[in-house]
């Protein structure tokens, strides 16, 4: 596959069979509980401070996830507000945890920054972060 993907792996987990729907195929709810705690990695670690999602915008299911995928997402910072960020977030898997590599699905997540007392709080400029969060954002594939 041609594809490459976009930002840096922040979590990998093997798709099980209890995770399954109807159909035999991992539920839908399952992979989006994955890239939504990817992505509140990604969105804590840019707002060093406590956040929380406060909405998905599209959101595609490109392929079905199966019993045995190892399932890789992959996120960055796609823009900063004054409280809030927008993290994209994609979906691969490594089919029977050895076979080929996809995109399963893909998303934005929005989050907010909180502070101690749950009140949004500003994101703090990306040069006043520690640099192990400045390493991750350039390796991503938007900007901080």
């Amino acid at each position: 596959m041609s594809e490459e993907t976009k930002g840096r792996l922040t979590m990998r987990v093997v798709a099980m069979p209890a995770d399954t729907n109807p159909a035999g195929d991992i539920f839908g709810g399952w992979v989006l509980s994955q890239m939504d705690n990817a992505a509140g990695i990604c969105a804590g670690q840019r707002a060093q401070s406590r956040v929380v999602t406060v909405s998905i915008d599209g959101m595609s299911f490109i392929r079905p996830v199966k019993v045995g995928d190892i399932l890789g997402v992959y996120t960055y910072v796609e823009s900063v507000g004054t409280t809030s960020m927008v993290i994209n977030v994609e979906a691969w898997v490594r089919r029977e945890r050895i076979g080929f590599r996809e995109k399963v699905t893909e998303g934005k997540f929005r989050f907010v920054a909180l502070d101690d007392d749950g009140l949004p709080c500003p994101v703090p400029p990306e040069d006043t972060l520690p640099e192990y969060v400045r390493e991750s954002l350039a390796y991503g594939a938007g900007p901080g």
